[in-house]
């Protein structure tokens, strides 16, 4: 019997916290402009910074054109190598940020439908088809950075970008032998 009250009362005293912590989780949010996005997201959107939408690339040991720019001292980038990259960067950055323009408007506009109680389905899938195309644009222009810098930079380079990010052995596994199904600018395909 004792048991019995004793796990009753500590559900009681569970049960209110944990239904206040999912009731506010979005507390404060309803105030954003747009409603889906925060301030940091927009801001990158427009910026067309990574926001960590080339992770697949990066932390697959297919370097970022930002990150070897700060590291060019130690990965040893010729000035061939610098300005390549310098470019690659300035393009990634602006197609990015025009597409993110797109994103941060389109993402307005859903959140209009519902502010202004004129959403239907009809409506919102449209608004989510258009949304979904260009969240994968703006991550297919990082991605496409990361596999032209791959070309750019040297086997060795890689794999010390690599290790310079601080990325474990799994990240970039073959960039050694010519990395990234044989890219790196030097090698032909290997097999592994």
């Amino acid at each position: 019997m004792k048991s019995f009250i004793a796990t009753n009362l500590i559900a009681a005293m569970l049960l209110p916290a944990a239904s206040s912590a999912t009731s506010a989780s979005y507390s404060g949010q309803e105030t954003r402009d747009i409603k889906s996005l925060s301030q940091e997201d927009i801001n990158g959107y427009l910026a067309g910074k990574g926001m960590g939408l080339a992770k697949a690339a990066e932390l697959n040991g297919y370097p970022g054109p930002l990150h070897v720019l700060e590291l060019a001292a130690e990965l040893q980038l010729t000035p061939d190598q610098q300005a390549k990259t310098k470019q690659l960067f300035d393009a990634m950055q602006a197609k990015a940020s025009a597409l993110g323009r797109e994103l941060v408007a389109a993402e307005q506009k859903l959140d209009r439908l519902f502010a202004s109680r004129s959403a239907d389905a009809e409506r919102v899938d449209s608004s989510l088809k258009e949304i979904g195309a260009l969240q994968a644009k703006v991550r297919g222009a990082h991605l496409e950075a990361h596999l032209a810098q791959a070309k750019i930079l040297t086997p060795e380079q890689t794999v010390r970008y690599i290790t310079l990010r601080g990325y474990g052995t799994q990240a970039g596994a073959g960039a050694e032998h010519g990395g990234h199904g044989g890219h790196g600018g030097h090698g032909s395909r290997h097999k592994h």
